[in-house]
C-alpha cells in the first residue's frame, strides 16, 4: 500500500511538472524551425521577419500530381489567378505574433489542401511538439493539427 502511494505521488510529480518545464522554456523564436505537419505529407520552415513569423511548404511527400504528372499547384485556391503556382514554396503561414508568454497568435493558415483561409493560433504541448489551431471567428469553430519538429 505504501509502495503503491510513492508510485502515484511521484507519477502525479512528474506528471504536473513536464507542462511547467514547456511554458518556462518558451521564447518567442522557440517556433522557428522545421516542421512536420500530422499527415505526415509537408515540411513547413517557420521564419521570422520583423517580429512576425511566417511558414512556407519546402517539402512534400508526392509532389506530383497524378492527373496531370507534373508538379502539384495550388488548383483550389479561391483566386483564379493563383491557382497556377506550385504548392512546394507556397506560404501558408503568415503574421503571427508572439503574445510574450506561450502562444503566436493573430496569424492565419492557408490549407492548399482545400484552398481556404483560417485564423489560427500556434502553441507548443511538449518541447518539440506544436498545437495549431485554425479558426472561423472564435476558436470553438475551428480544427486543430498537431506538427512534429524535425530534428
Amino acid at each position: 500500500m505504501k509502495k503503491t502511494r510513492i508510485i502515484l505521488m511521484l507519477f502525479a510529480t512528474v506528471l504536473f511538472a513536464i507542462p511547467n518545464v514547456v511554458a518556462q522554456e518558451v521564447s518567442g523564436d522557440a517556433v522557428i524551425g522545421t516542421w512536420l505537419n500530422e499527415d505526415e505529407d509537408a515540411h513547413i520552415e517557420v521564419t521570422k521577419v520583423d517580429n512576425k513569423f511566417f511558414g512556407k511548404v519546402i517539402w512534400i511527400k508526392d509532389n506530383i500530381d497524378p492527373e496531370t504528372g507534373k508538379e502539384k499547384l495550388d488548383k483550389l485556391n479561391p483566386d483564379e489567378s493563383l491557382r497556377s503556382r506550385p504548392r512546394l514554396g507556397l506560404e501558408i503561414l503568415t503574421n503571427f505574433v508572439f503574445d510574450g508568454k506561450e502562444s503566436w497568435e493573430d496569424g492565419k493558415i492557408y490549407d492548399p489542401k482545400t484552398g481556404k483561409t483560417y485564423s489560427c493560433y500556434m502553441k507548443f504541448v511538449e518541447k518539440d511538439k506544436l498545437k495549431i489551431r485554425g479558426f472561423i471567428g472564435v476558436t470553438l469553430l475551428g480544427k486543430t493539427t498537431y506538427w512534429t519538429r524535425v530534428k
